[in-house]
């Protein structure tokens, strides 16, 4: 009885979260991107070399956010009245959506937009980041934190760029994979064997691998650009299905690296949540010395999945260079790695919960470059930050629960 009335408040608690923010919302879009605003919002679903054209999308900017405005607020206000609501996440995923959607045509209004190259960029820049979120996913699901996936990633890169150079794309791609895991192999030997801290473990490994590329790029490729001309893994198209207006361009246009990613995705999902070994990964993760008892080799399975997740961070940091710019920079992943590690607990440590965070942050991104284009009055690092502020919003509790493996970060010893 205690427990379910603590979930009851609980519930009752997030609901009217959700209620309050949905009003706040509706106000905000009625002020700012409803008042004083002029034209209509062009929005492209086509593009002239498209088999298939669709005629452009045109939306009365002032009166579409008006009336979006009444729905957020009208839905904000019955939840709150109500207190309860088994939907309330769901409510505040439309609202966000609904947010982002009279942005869009407040910024565009009196202008033309290309909706097709959005999503298509939006897809190309998630993809880094949903592999960094896939690796940090396998990590944690068996309570290694892996902070060192920005390092992996950058080595990935730079593995990619030499022996691409050297062998071409396939081989640079294999062997960018195989450094990946040999430094994720590294950090499950000094967090799973010599019990080293997990999170000074993963910076030593950034540090490394920054200072290992930096040194190594210096002295070698600046003095042997041939070294540092890799192939490029150019887009492929799928027939029939990379005609489909809008999706084709976005879906079935795309190479090899974010095919790899949605296939990784889907087969991780499968290997955490619908084998045996996916049962007693997650078993491992959550209590380690009920798994031992019942006969599960805990050090076993985190030495498999830490090593894995290194081969995704090389798999995604060779998207850096064989799949964008075919060239090796130093530190060129940006952060992705961390951003990834966001994407993570964004997406509740489930791999299609953190793809679905990572097209988040590369919508962001995306739109962030598009904005310099459309010349809105926002600056376009205050829309780089709000993912970044949803996710320490998520991760504070105030919508909804992010909860980590039970036993995250701790090092097991056998008795």
């Amino acid at each position: 009885m205690k427990i379910q009335n603590q979930n009851n408040f609980g519930n009752q608690q997030q609901t009217l979260i959700t209620g309050y923010l949905l009003v706040i919302f509706g106000i905000f879009i009625s002020f700012f991107f409803g008042y004083g605003v002029e034209g209509d919002a062009v929005f492209k679903l086509s593009r002239p070399r498209d088999e298939f054209v669709i005629p452009n999308l045109i939306v009365p900017a002032s009166k579409y956010n008006f009336l979006i405005s009444f729905i957020l607020v009208f839905i904000g206000a019955r939840l709150i009245l109500k207190r309860m609501s088994s939907f309330s996440s769901l409510y505040l995923g439309l609202g966000l959506f609904l947010l982002i959607t009279c942005f869009l045509v407040w910024a565009t209004a009196g202008k033309s937009f290309s909706l097709t190259g959005m999503m298509q960029a939006t897809i190309i820049r998630a993809t880094p980041i949903a592999l960094a979120a896939l690796a940090g996913v396998l990590s944690e699901r068996v309570a290694i934190i892996n902070i060192g996936i920005e390092g992996m990633l950058l080595v990935g890169a730079f593995s990619g760029a030499v022996f691409g150079s050297l062998f071409g794309g396939v081989i640079g791609l294999i062997l960018a994979v195989i450094t990946g895991g040999l430094f994720g192999l590294l950090h499950a030997v000094l967090v799973i064997t010599y019990r080293v801290d997990q999170i000074i473990s993963g910076v030593a490994i950034n540090i490394l691998a920054l200072g290992l590329t930096s040194f190594l790029t210096s002295s070698f490729l600046k003095s042997n650009p041939e070294l540092n001309d890799a192939p490029i893994f150019r887009p492929i198209k799928i027939p029939f299905l990379s005609d489909i207006p809008i999706l084709g361009p976005t879906l079935f246009q795309q190479n090899f690296f974010v095919y790899g990613a949605i296939i990784l995705v889907v087969a991780s999902t499968y290997y955490l949540f619908k084998t045996g070994i996916g049962l007693r990964l997650r078993a491992v993760g959550e209590h380690p010395k009920a798994a031992d008892t019942l006969g599960v080799n805990v050090l076993r399975l985190r030495y498999l999945n830490v090593t894995l997740a290194g081969m995704v961070a090389g798999f995604g940091g060779a998207w850096f260079t064989l799949g964008s710019v075919g060239r090796f920079d130093e530190a060129m992943t940006g952060g992705r790695g961390f951003i990834g590690l966001a994407a993570m607990i964004f997406g509740r440590w489930h791999p299609v919960g953190a793809l679905m965070a990572a097209l988040i942050f590369g919508f962001a991104d995306s739109l962030q470059q598009k904005l310099a284009i459309l010349r809105t009055p926002i600056p376009s690092e205050f829309l780089a930050m709000a993912p970044y502020i949803a996710t320490i919003v998520f991760v504070a509790g105030l919508i909804g629960r992010a909860r980590a493996p039970n036993a995250i970060g701790k090092p097991y010893i056998k008795d």
